[in-house]
């Protein structure tokens, strides 16, 4: 017996003594081919292991049925969940998803577009990595009439004839601020992320907003910039207590930074919240098992990925017509042990 990845339609045909085309019909389940002679084809076709060669059957179709998804990390809540929603509502439109992780690197997301490109997915859903600066790419993919639309992550500034989906990071942001606001803090900071990625200037500019609005001061030497996982909160953190002071808030980009903030100020001695208090932006399954327990913005994670589908497949259901969707899905602020009220007292921390 053939290995079933080497069996074809004409090994079926023989031991059936049909034609490879009643055997084609029938296992797409052709109404030209009788119901008895259906099950006759399927159950030879199990019997010798025969398995749809589904790239070859893309050479010939005009639709693959398949999404190509592309994320910077899968060890994250967010972006798990993110995966979630894509897998889910994309299997409930009969259509599979293939993933691919940047690990935040450029070239790597570069090489996994055109992976994707070859293998003929129906579109390409994106949350660009940290490191991407250079869009071509993108217009490439766009010319070869592949739907492209990004989620949560999308560049600076927006690319026109792109559409996407993400949470209301100025809103949310500003929430966070001002509840820290009203809580009693007057000195606040700000770290990670970079301004090159909507989600590092469009929080940073929700955090401006507030503080704009209540008439407090803003400190150039506590936003810090750097990127948006565990290593930049606590290198962050670590050039903040460097300065000589730290303010009595902070805001973190990401829940990842807000890890590294956690664990930098444990080795430095600097205690959550009496000393400084902590929120951040994004939720996780473990945020109210840390000590304290983290207040956050969370975000609708899982309906990000089922929306992005959703808006994908109307795209690639009517081709040739053009159409932005640009979503904005509202954030939820999430108050646990840290800014519940305000406990944190500002001190000079000499080195």
């Amino acid at each position: 017996m053939k290995n079933g990845s080497h069996i074809t339609l004409e090994n079926i045909a023989q031991k059936l003594k049909v034609s490879q085309v009643t055997v084609s019909k029938a296992l797409r389940g052709h109404p030209d081919i009788s119901i008895d002679m259906t099950k006759r084809v399927k159950k030879v076709a199990h019997e010798l292991g025969y398995s749809v060669n589904f790239m070859a059957r893309n050479l010939s179709a005009r639709r693959s049925n398949m999404l190509g998804l592309v994320v910077p990390k899968v060890a994250h809540f967010f972006f798990g969940s993110v995966i979630e929603g894509v897998y889910n509502t994309a299997f409930e439109n009969k259509y599979e998803t293939i993933l691919t992780v940047s690990q935040e690197n450029a070239e790597r997301e570069k090489r996994h577009l055109q992976t994707l490109v070859s293998m003929r997915v129906d579109g390409i859903i994106i949350s660009i990595s940290q490191e991407t600066r250079e869009f071509e790419i993108f217009k490439w993919i766009q010319k070869k009439g592949i739907p492209l639309m990004f989620i949560d992550r999308i560049p600076e500034p927006p690319l026109p004839s792109f559409s996407s989906v993400m949470g209301n990071d100025i809103e949310g942001t500003f929430l966070a601020i001002e509840h820290a606001i009203q809580i009693g803090y007057r000195k606040l900071g700000f770290l990670g992320g970079n301004t090159e990625i909507s989600i590092g200037k469009n929080r940073l500019q929700g955090f401006r907003d507030a503080m704009k609005k209540y008439g407090i001061p803003f400190n150039e030497q506590w936003v810090i910039n750097g990127g948006f996982g565990k290593s930049a909160g606590y290198d962050a953190f670590k050039k903040l207590y460097k300065t000589g002071g730290i303010p009595e808030f902070i805001f973190a980009v990401t829940y990842p930074v807000a890890l590294g903030i956690y664990e930098a100020a444990k080795e430095l001695g600097v205690k959550i919240p009496d000393d400084i208090d902590i929120m951040c932006y994004g939720d996780s399954d473990v945020s109210k098992f840390l000590s304290p327990a983290l207040s956050c913005v969370r975000q609708p994670t899982h309906e990000l990925g089922s929306r992005a589908v959703q808006v994908m497949l109307e795209t690639i259901a009517e081709p040739g017509v053009t159409r932005e969707h640009h979503i904005v899905l509202p954030t939820q602020l999430v108050i646990r042990e840290t800014c519940a009220t305000k406990i944190a007292q500002t001190k000079n921390i000499e080195n």
